[in-house]
């Protein structure tokens, strides 16, 4: 209800009866006035003080929406950081370990350069290999000349004269000593050209054979070939391995021991080029027996021969290529079937064997490494 509506009635018929003065009604109507006004301004200033209270309430939200906010930010800011330094704290802890690594692989690189530069210490070792390869070249052209002395034909000459009746039968005589003496030399030559397929390399009947050998050591040795075909040679050959090998084929015959080199590297390098140039002479009828005591040392025997000829583990079985063995029976066993099946074994013995049983010398190819008594290898130091 308005004020002019309060006016109103309280100006109706009733008060124009002569109820109350015109001045009464006044003072009521300012009155009622009065109180709307007041009641008015209390909802106002109510309606104010609730928008402040909104206003700061908001201001409240806004400003915990700004602190958590902020938090959650830092938080993740925090978590980013930590994840940063742990992750760079890994790579830094690989990286160290990378280092080590490589410095090791560094080190071990320039232990075996090292080891194949200069096995033996000093001039007069080097001197003394000098002189065994002078050795060497001298044995070989020797048995050059002796070869070709054997190939000529020392046929009796016709005589343009006569001869007495007494000459003719002394000389009868020393023909038929002679061609009884030199029967059985060459019988010997014609069974060694029959059964050529055999290994031979002392006996000058394989003439061949000896300068194809010389051949592929002074290619292994000159001119090496590090990405090379299966089962040749791969590594660098110096001359003190070529001398190995070389003494092991033309003063062994391809029997017997050499002196180790100190390192079963080194005896795998030296291995590996004897194995090299048999395969090279007989192709897929060589099979390879190596014997070792543990299987540790057979391991480090294929990794070896892997690494030096090219070959993989599929070239490693029981029927071809490569074959390890840790005790000598089954190796010789293995050596009977393979000369029955009309192939060629080649048994190579680790210098941890100290007793090679006699069951394998009875085979025509076999190479064994025999520490030096004058500087003993301790076990530990022979990897």
């Amino acid at each position: 209800m308005t004020a002019e509506e309060l006016s109103k009635s309280s100006l109706g018929p009733d008060s124009a009866g002569g109820n109350g003065s015109p001045d009464a009604g006044l003072s009521l109507g300012s009155a009622d006035s009065a109180g709307l006004k007041s009641d008015w301004s209390t909802r106002i200033d109510a309606l104010r003080q609730q928008e402040a209270d909104l206003k700061r309430s908001i201001a409240d939200l806004q400003s915990a929406y700004n602190r958590l906010t902020q938090d959650q930010f830092q938080k993740i800011q925090t978590d980013i950081g930590r994840m940063v330094q742990q992750g760079t704290a890994d790579l830094e802890q690989r990286k160290r370990s990378l280092q080590k690594e490589i410095e090791t692989l560094e080190r071990r690189q320039e232990r075996i350069q090292t080891e194949m530069r200069t096995t033996f210490a000093g001039s007069s070792q080097d001197l003394a290999v000098r002189v065994q390869g002078f050795k060497d070249y001298l044995v070989g052209s020797l048995q050059d000349l002796a070869a070709a002395a054997e190939q000529l034909e020392l046929a009796p000459s016709r005589r343009s004269r006569p001869v007495s009746e007494g000459e003719e039968r002394g000389e009868s005589r020393d023909f038929r000593a002679e061609r009884a003496t030199n029967r059985p030399s060459s019988d010997r030559r014609a069974v060694a050209e029959s059964t050529s397929a055999q290994p031979a390399f002392a006996s000058n009947a394989f003439q061949d054979q000896t300068e194809r050998i010389r051949s592929l050591l002074d290619q292994y040795r000159m001119r090496p070939d590090y990405y090379g075909p299966l089962w040749q040679l791969r590594r660098t050959f110096e001359p003190i391995h070529a001398e190995r090998v070389s003494n092991w084929f033309f003063a062994q015959g391809g029997r017997g021991a050499v002196k180790s080199m100190g390192s079963r590297l080194q005896n795998v390098l030296v291995a590996s080029a004897a194995l090299s140039i048999l395969y090279a002479l007989y192709g897929n009828r060589l099979r390879t027996l190596v014997l070792s005591n543990s299987p540790e040392r057979l391991g480090e025997w294929r990794r070896g021969l892997q690494d030096c000829l090219g070959i993989s583990r599929a070239d490693f079985g029981t029927g071809q290529g490569v074959m390890l063995f840790d005790a000598p029976e089954p190796l010789a066993q293995r050596a009977d079937r393979i000369t029955a099946d009309n192939g060629l074994p080649f048994i190579v013995v680790d210098e941890a064997e100290s007793v090679i049983s006699l069951a394998l010398l009875q085979f025509p190819l076999w190479l064994a490494f025999a520490p030096d008594p004058m500087n003993p290898v301790a076990e530990s130091d022979y990897y």
